[in-house]
Order: C-alpha cells, then sequence, then structure tokens
C-alpha cells in the first residue's frame, strides 16, 4: 500500500480499485442496427425507436460486440466460459430515455482475471457488457442543459479490478496496459480524448493493521494524469478529513480538472437501488468452448508476446516495453524490421523512438499522419550499419524520409557518402592543426583530451561525410608525429 502524502495525511495507506468503460469498436450499436459511427454528425442523428425507449421496441444483440466482449476478456486472463445473460438495471437520469439500462449483473461475459504491471498483480473480478448513455451537454451561461443521444446505445465494456492497486504510479501502468491490450487487439479505439476510454476510482484510506475505510467513487475520469492526480487529492483529502474527526461517507464524486479537486456530485446508489432483474427480451448465452477457440484464433499479437518477441531480437527492455504499448509504433516497427536485409532491431528502435518521434513531437502529428515508410526508415538505418552515411548525415536527411523520400536515393543524388578517403581527411587535419597549434601543443604535452578541439573543425571541414573513426585515427596519427 501506498503512503498518503501531506502532513496530515501520514501514516494512512490508500486502497484502490477501477472501473474502466471502453467504446467497442462494432459498426452498429449493441442492441440494435443503429450505425455506431457517430463522431462528426450533428445531435440526435444516430438514434431509433430502441435508442430513444419508445414503446414496443426490442432489442436485438449485437454478436460481434459479444465476440469482441469475449476477445478482451482473453486478453486479460479472464474465464469467458458458460452462460451469460443481461439484466436490467433501474436508474433515471436524462440521458437514459428508456430509463434502465441493459447491463450484466451475476453472469457477466469476463471474470476472474488478472494482469501484471509495474507495482504488482491487479486482479480483475469481471468485465460485462453494456450499452452507453447519452451525453448531457450545458452550455455556458445557460440557463438550461441539452441532450445528445447519438452516443445512446453504443456498445460498451466495464471492467471492474479488485482492490489490488496501491496508488497512482501502479493506477496508470495498470491502465496504459489495458489501453495497449484493447488497441492491439482491436476492441476498442481506447482513446480517452475521444471518450472512448472513460475511468472510475473507488479509494478509501486507513491505518495500517485497521480495517479498510469507507470507498467514495471519484466519476468519468477522462485522462490518466487525470486519474493519478484525483487518487492523491481524494486520498489526502480523506487523510485530513479523518484526523480532524470527521467521518467518510460513501459518496459519488466529479473531478474538477481545472480546480484539481474533487466536487460532490450525488449519494452513493447501492445495488438495491438499481433493482436488477433478467432482460425479458435477451435469452441467456451459452459461450461454449468451441466458441472461444474460434474467437481466440482471431485474436492478434498481445503487448506481453511483443514485448518478449522484441527482447529476444536484442532490443534493451525499455525500449521494448514503449514499443509493445504502442499499437501504431509497434505496427511500423514491426514492418520496417521485416525489411530483407532486417536493419539491426535495437539501432531501428532508437531510430524511431528518438528521432521519428522527436520530429513527431515538434510537428505534432502522429507516425500514421506523415508520409514515411517502414521500407524507409530501415533503409536509412542500414545505410548508418553499413558505414555508407554517418549520423549526423542521416538526421540531415531525416526531414525528407518522413516526407516519403527513399533515403538510398537521396544519398545517391546528393553525394552523401561517407568519405574515406585519407589524403582528403589528411588535408583538413593539416589545415586544423595549422589554425589551432595550442591544441596541438596541448596534446602533445600529455593533454589526450585536446584532440577533441581538432576532431570538430576537421568534421566541419568534411561537411560530415568523413568517417568518425577514420578521422579520429588519422588525427591521432598526424598528432603523434
Amino acid at each position: 500500500m501506498s503512503q498518503v502524502s501531506g502532513s496530515q495525511g501520514l501514516g494512512y495507506q490508500t486502497v484502490i480499485g477501477l472501473e474502466v468503460h471502453l467504446q467497442l469498436r462494432t459498426r452498429t450499436k449493441i442492441f440494435t442496427a443503429c450505425p455506431a459511427d457517430y463522431h462528426g454528425a450533428g445531435p440526435n442523428e444516430f438514434t431509433d425507436p430502441m435508442v430513444l425507449g419508445l414503446p414496443g421496441a426490442l432489442p436485438t444483440l449485437n454478436r460481434e460486440a459479444v465476440e469482441l466482449g469475449m476477445m478482451f476478456g482473453l486478453g486479460l486472463n479472464c474465464d469467458v466460459s458458460g452462460f451469460t445473460q443481461f439484466h436490467r438495471k433501474n436508474y433515471f437520469y436524462p440521458d437514459s430515455p428508456k430509463n434502465f439500462q441493459l447491463s450484466q449483473y451475476d453472469r457477466p461475459i469476463a471474470r476472474d482475471g488478472y494482469l501484471d504491471v509495474e507495482g504488482g498483480r491487479v486482479r480483475i473480478t469481471r468485465a460485462h457488457l453494456e450499452d452507453d448513455a447519452g451525453k448531457l451537454l450545458h452550455p455556458t451561461y445557460a440557463p438550461y442543459s441539452l441532450l445528445d443521444l447519438n452516443r445512446a446505445g453504443s456498445a460498451l465494456i466495464e471492467m471492474v479490478t479488485e482492490a489490488d492497486i496501491t496508488g497512482p504510479e501502479q493506477a496508470r501502468a495498470f491502465l496504459e496496459a489495458v489501453q495497449a491490450i484493447a488497441q492491439a487487439l482491436g476492441v476498442s479505439d481506447a482513446t480517452p480524448e475521444e471518450g472512448k476510454m472513460r475511468c472510475d476510482v473507488n479509494i478509501s484510506v486507513h491505518k495500517p493493521g485497521t480495517p479498510w475505510g469507507t470507498k467514495v467513487e471519484v466519476k468519468n475520469l477522462n485522462s490518466f494524469r487525470s486519474v493519478a492526480r484525483a487518487i492523491d487529492y481524494e486520498a489526502a483529502r480523506q487523510a485530513r478529513v479523518l484526523d480532524g474527526g470527521g467521518s467518510i461517507t460513501q459518496d459519488t464524486l466529479g473531478w474538477d480538472e481545472g480546480g484539481q479537486k474533487t466536487f460532490l456530485m450525488r449519494t452513493k446508489e447501492g445495488e438495491a437501488d438499481y433493482r436488477y432483474f433478467p432482460e425479458p427480451d435477451l435469452p441467456p448465452l451459452d459461450i461454449t468452448p468451441d466458441w472461444i477457440e474460434r474467437v481466440r484464433a482471431r485474436m492478434p499479437e498481445l503487448p506481453a508476446q511483443k514485448r518478449a518477441r522484441y527482447v529476444a531480437a536484442g532490443v534493451r527492455e525499455a525500449d521494448a516495453d514503449t514499443l509493445s504499448l504502442d499499437v501504431n509504433l509497434s505496427r511500423f516497427y514491426d514492418e520496417a524490421l521485416s525489411e530483407s536485409p532486417a536493419p539491426d532491431a535495437q539501432r531501428l528502435s532508437n531510430w524511431l523512438l528518438t528521432e521519428v518521434t522527436g520530429f513527431l513531437a515538434a510537428s505534432e502529428q502522429g507516425i500514421r499522419d506523415t508520409a514515411l515508410q517502414p521500407a524507409h526508415l530501415a533503409a536509412l538505418v542500414r545505410l548508418i550499419d553499413a558505414g555508407t552515411i554517418s549520423g549526423k548525415i542521416a538526421k540531415d536527411l531525416l526531414p525528407d524520409v518522413m516526407a516519403g523520400h527513399n533515403p538510398a536515393t537521396l544519398v545517391q543524388e546528393r553525394g552523401l557518402m561517407v568519405v574515406t578517403d585519407t589524403g582528403a581527411i589528411d588535408a583538413a587535419i593539416d589545415a586544423a592543426m595549422g589554425a589551432n597549434p595550442k591544441a596541438v601543443e596541448q596534446f602533445r604535452a600529455g593533454n589526450a583530451k585536446a584532440a577533441n578541439a581538432l576532431f570538430g573543425p576537421v568534421m566541419k571541414a568534411m561537411g560530415g561525410q568523413a568517417k568518425p573513426e577514420v578521422v579520429r585515427d588519422q588525427l591521432l596519427k598526424k598528432l603523434a608525429e
């Protein structure tokens, strides 16, 4: 357990569980043929009688949503076998026209899983399918709110962890792992900025050796940073309340991003308040071993499998972690590494994670937004490995390579091959030594580092095209004469 920060909170430990909602990547909504891709549409354009909760509308279960739920459960090491069933979860909110949510109660599609992340194993209690609600819009200073039901009825999977998370960093690592699994499997875009991955945090604090405290729930956090900050703030707040002689009530809180603090939304409902009962219009499903194997056969490589493969290929563990958690980078890297002859795995990783991502960050682009081709990055790394160009020349070429140009063609057209002609290099060395006799004297007096004052001017005179190893060897040879 992590210690709560703050002078008043010293000695408390945090207990954290997460509830993660992912919008599934289906063509239609979960219980109707209404299209699911409503992004960019006007308000309430993607609705139908089922979404609007009109009398007589009956649900029809989306098979792809079920199989994506099974796939996600398998990726989380869950048991997905046996019966699964939908229930009505009754509550009255303006963004839910039918006044109940079709969810799963005691027969979720996946249960009893786990993920191993930095900080330890996090057990997964369950993952269940349900339909999403609409969205309330609150115009600034307006005395009313607006309701957009385009999102209503979208297919969701909600995953609930055990209270195994001990602090904000482990929570963030867990969410990054879940996002990577969802994206690698194609289950969900899992983009918090688009509302396709949302997180609720259950958190309590207690003194070591005493029973766990009363938990509160912080709802609808839409970034990993907000999750970490909400945990920090709420743990410290609860510790201050308890140190002041107060008590914690089981409430539902919101997160004020501007003020960086939690606020009361409503008193927490109990399970009985939802009055769960089986959905009469949807029979239970029997998930058979044969069905599970068919779904498993569709599953692409998981991030943990990618990481192991990268490490086996010679990539540093930290780089393998970064690559395996980013589905776009890993796909690009795999394509580049599959080129023949294959570039050095670690050098390719260095260029992708340092030079290329640095370029992307400076231009505020993603790797899919550029014309960079995996074959061209592989060719650039091979040119360096072969000694055809120097690292400096490669960096100078990168903007053109990012724009879609073949580096081998650029090197040939611009005459950028590394110079190994010792005659030309010797002439540049002689000029540098003549321009800086003091460095020559210092070197010959025993200061070996003085050679560095001559190395740079020689490389500059050669336009960065001289092979550094040859320049250094020739320079040391002339200085020793």
